[in-house]
């Protein structure tokens, strides 16, 4: 059997495709349309970024069969310089619950052909949702296998992308020794500099298979502009030497909703709300936009109920969703973890490690205040909302830490398992970027074992945790529960690296534990 990734070859391999050396994408799916994505290279000089090329007429088609005999959308969009000749469309009229084709046209030059499929009818009672998750790709810390493996299944409804889809970092400055090199190589900062790096993620010929393969759901997280930000500034941007922060700010948004098949908010940010039938809405969090900045941990500012990491709005809207929801599954993806996470009985030689791991100062490391567990006041107000509506069965899915996870939520981590659980939380490890053993340059599964062991011993809800693989899971969402299924790739340095199983983990409707199964779905 052919790789996936051969499905949609790298452009110098395929002159006729030249224009669409960028590939294709969809997202956002809706039960009677999709967001279609492509770029188009008009004329050489038109690269991206250059803000050069002139305007052209570019070809839609979407169809119900792969050979477009049955189309049942067409028409025409205007690709220009002014949003780098990217070009996005938001079909509708399309059947709910049906696989779909679709395609571009460039004068005589046509499009590699995407696969995409409608969300179910606002109505309808689906047997089940099935997503690939990933988060996290650094391009310059290895290859994209985890895409590739995602865009060789044929089961799944989409692939939701928790966030760091890129990083904004020069060459060698994460990771130290890096796989391979981004472009550009220095650090990006501008409008053509954020272009130039989501084009180059762009011609990975594994990231371009998966988006060829399924639609896409993604939020971001804080490297899609820099590390660690927050409303007024970042902690990789020094203004003095890196000009206005939101200068850059608007750069990096606007740079990702031209590359991205995403529709932006009312309030021009990633948050939103996907419905799949009466089965589950999926609340898709901006934890970056509204937020304060981050405090010192060990800080007694962490429970400051003045202090947010969704902003009032936001949280609002996300509260009212749930309570007025008729669907059965509430699924919320957060960047960021929302369980809470002791790290303080972890032997002192690993904090450092870990603390790299989670993109925060080392010293003396006790929790992660960029996680929720900065932010109290607002993960109280949510856990407490959940648990006066009667659910225990929330679902809570996270990347950004570059570790598998599978917690319980609990509403008192001090007295669990005695009080109650209000869901579940399904962190997905990095498909690429540094964790512990890749830190510390040792074999997996060696010198992390300690800190695995101490990490439980001091959160009981914290039911499995693996600090070194490289992957991606796969969430399965039934009317009797919900389950991840958790996969780790042989090697990220490795371009053909396989994959493997690693654990699955179910929570039954209506009980917010955790029990571990044997085989993954599929």
């Amino acid at each position: 059997m052919a790789r996936a990734a051969d499905a949609v070859a790298p452009a110098s391999d395929r002159p006729a495709d030249a224009p669409f050396a960028h590939g294709v994408a969809s997202g956002d799916p809706l039960p009677d349309g999709v967001l279609l994505w492509t770029r188009v290279t008009p004329v050489p000089e038109a690269v991206p970024g250059s803000g050069l090329g002139p305007a052209v007429s570019v070809r839609w088609e979407v169809a119900e069969d792969a050979d477009f005999r049955s189309v049942v959308a067409e028409g025409a969009v205007t690709a220009t310089a002014a949003t780098d000749h990217t070009v996005k469309v938001d079909v509708r009229g399309l059947r709910p619950a049906r696989d779909h084709h679709y395609r571009f046209t460039l004068g005589g030059a046509r499009s590699p052909v995407g696969r995409t499929r409608t969300a179910p009818a606002a109505d309808a009672s689906p047997d089940r949702l099935r997503l690939g998750v990933v988060s996290c790709s650094n391009y310059e810390a290895g290859h994209f296998s985890a895409y590739r493996h995602l865009a060789a299944r044929g089961d799944l409804d989409a692939v939701l992308h928790l966030g760091d889809y890129l990083y904004e970092y020069g060459t060698g400055e994460y990771p130290s020794r890096p796989t391979r090199t981004h472009l550009p190589t220095h650090e990006i900062l501008t409008l053509a500099d954020y272009r130039q790096r989501h084009a180059h993620y762009r011609s990975d010929p594994d990231l371009r298979a998966v988006t060829a393969a399924h639609p896409l759901i993604a939020i971001w997280d804080d490297h899609e502009v820099a590390n660690d930000w927050w409303t007024g500034g970042a902690e990789n941007h020094t203004p003095g030497e890196e000009g206005d922060w939101h200068e850059r700010l608007t750069a990096g948004k606007r740079a990702y909703f031209e590359w991205m098949p995403v529709r932006p908010s009312t309030e021009g940010t990633v948050f939103r709300r996907l419905r799949f039938g009466g089965l589950a809405d999926l609340h898709l969090l901006d934890l970056r936009s509204f937020r304060d900045r981050q405090v010192t941990p060990g800080s007694g500012a962490v429970d400051s109920a003045e202090r947010t990491i969704t902003g009032r709005a936001q949280l609002d809207w996300l509260l009212s969703g749930i309570s007025s929801s008729p669907a059965r599954r509430q699924l919320i993806a957060t960047s960021v973890m929302i369980s809470p996470v002791a790290f303080g009985s972890v032997p002192a030689h690993l904090l450092g490690p870990i603390g790299q791991c989670l993109g925060v100062p080392s010293g003396g490391l006790a929790i992660n205040t960029d996680q929720w567990d900065g932010y109290t006041a607002d993960r109280q107000r949510l856990l407490s909302h959940l648990r006066a509506e009667g659910i225990r069965d929330a679902v809570f899915l996270t990347g950004d830490i570059h570790m598998h996870w599978a917690n319980e939520v609990p509403v008192n981590a001090a007295t669990y398992p005695l009080s109650p659980s209000v869901g579940t939380e399904f962190v997905v490890t990095s498909v690429t970027s540094d964790n512990l053993d890749d830190i510390l340059g040792v074999p997996p599964q060696t010198v992390s074992l300690i800190a695995e062991a101490a990490i439980r011993a001091a959160n009981r809800h914290v039911k499995w945790v693996d600090l070194d693989s490289h992957g991606y899971g796969v969430l399965e969402v039934r009317a009797d529960g919900t389950r991840m299924d958790y996969y780790a790739v042989t090697d990220r340095t490795d371009p053909a690296a396989g994959s493997r199983h690693l654990r699955s983990y179910r929570a039954a409707a209506g009980t917010g534990r955790l029990e571990r199964v044997a085989n993954p779905v599929g």
